[in-house]
């Protein structure tokens, strides 16, 4: 297995076992030089040529990139919607591409608050270039807007806008055999955005043929902030979520914990109440990224709980605090039914004369009737026929 060494230019590693020769050309694209641990992975393909002693073979090579630390990444030549936030500490690197394969390389011009920095980079055989900021070099600068112009040499293949380290100078190369433009760093020298606003008129002179571009950025104090969470109930499940200006897939431990938690002795009940855990902070819109945690309060006891967010490898802390009640349970109101109370009117006696009963005749049955009548006629035939 090859230890494959950083390189700008194409890696070529001759591997003899044995026998056998084998010859690996590995390209590997300049965003892959941020990584540490590079893993090299040789399948054979097809056999070229053939020999009895020596054998030759043509071999694809895989890279698989393990990261080793997070980081924001800027695209250079690329329009910002918004300036990206980056805490103290964390690494910055700006990626681009550069056409021409300058001899020089590029310059870059890092302008700060009372900081100025200017380098050269080289430009890679795929025509990218990376700029990093290493964790020690974003610690130790300044919270505030950061500018950063990288310049190329174009045709003449020289920078003809120069920086003096030792007077702190702008110089145009071109202009009268060396003209200061105007002082960097030093006494008499520009704020932070007038040396911006000042070296891009300078790089941009007519009478000069080199070009660039630019991309800025805000470094600030670590911070990591909690959103409100109000009161809760046991047995909820809720989220806790915040904003932080650390980079993206940075570690946040997030701590809840109740407030009236005390340590004990061995054997003791401590009547502990709350939850941890690790979070990756996710990208946000605008300047800072977002973070957010579950909550399950189903063993939570009802207390007031303290929120603790602090960084993995970053000196930052936030905290808050919020209460946790028992669960109200809905009972069923009763129904009352109101019956309006009605007045009845009052009753005025009145004497009345006394009457006396008549009692009616009742009506005989019909059947007697009939049957009354049946024997009277009856009766008359009788005496008819006596007559005769």
């Amino acid at each position: 297995m090859p230890i494959l060494q950083r390189d700008f230019g194409n890696i070529i590693k001759k591997l003899m076992i044995e026998r056998w020769k084998y010859v690996c050309i590995v390209s590997i694209p300049t965003p892959l030089m941020r990584y540490r641990t590079i893993l090299l992975y040789i399948t054979m393909v097809f056999v070229i040529g053939s020999h009895a002693a020596r054998p030759w073979l043509i071999l694809f090579c895989i890279l698989i990139a393990i990261p080793s630390v997070m980081a924001l990444t800027l695209n250079a030549g690329e329009s910002q919607t918004s300036t990206p936030t980056i805490a103290q500490g964390d690494s910055v690197f700006i990626d681009g591409i550069a056409t021409g394969h300058p001899q020089p390389g590029l310059q870059v011009w890092l302008i700060g608050n009372n900081y100025a920095r200017v380098t050269t980079i080289s430009v890679q055989f795929d025509n990218s270039f990376e700029y990093e900021l290493k964790p020690e070099d974003t610690q130790n600068i300044a919270a505030g807007q950061y500018f950063v112009l990288i310049q190329h040499p174009m045709m003449n293949g020289q920078f003809d806008i120069t920086y003096n380290a030792g007077t702190g100078q702008v110089v145009n190369q071109q202009l009268n055999g060396g003209t200061v433009m105007f002082i960097l760093t030093g006494p008499g020298s520009l704020q932070a955005s007038d040396s911006a606003a000042a070296l891009i008129r300078a790089v941009n002179s007519q009478n000069i043929d080199d070009t660039f571009t630019t991309v800025s950025l805000f470094v600030d104090v670590p911070s990591a902030l909690i959103d409100p969470i109000g009161e809760r109930f046991v047995g909820e499940k809720f989220t806790i979520s915040g904003t932080t200006n650390l980079a993206a897939d940075d570690d946040l431990l997030v701590e809840v914990y109740s407030s009236s938690f005390v340590p004990t002795k061995k054997g003791q009940s401590g009547g502990f109440s709350g939850t941890t855990g690790m979070v990756k902070v996710k990208p946000g819109d605008g300047r800072n990224n977002r973070w957010s945690f579950d909550i399950d309060a189903s063993t939570f006891k009802p207390d007031e709980y303290t929120v603790r967010v602090s960084a993995a490898k970053l000196s930052v802390t936030g905290s808050t605090t919020f209460t946790v009640v028992p669960r109200q349970i809905q009972t069923p109101t009763p129904t009352t039914i109101v019956v309006a109370a009605t007045t009845l009117p009052a009753t005025v006696a009145t004497d009345t004369p006394a009457t006396t009963p008549t009692t009616e005749a009742t009506p005989l049955p019909i059947w007697l009737t009939i049957f009354g009548g049946a024997c009277a006629y009856a009766a008359i035939r009788r005496q008819a026929r006596d007559k005769l």
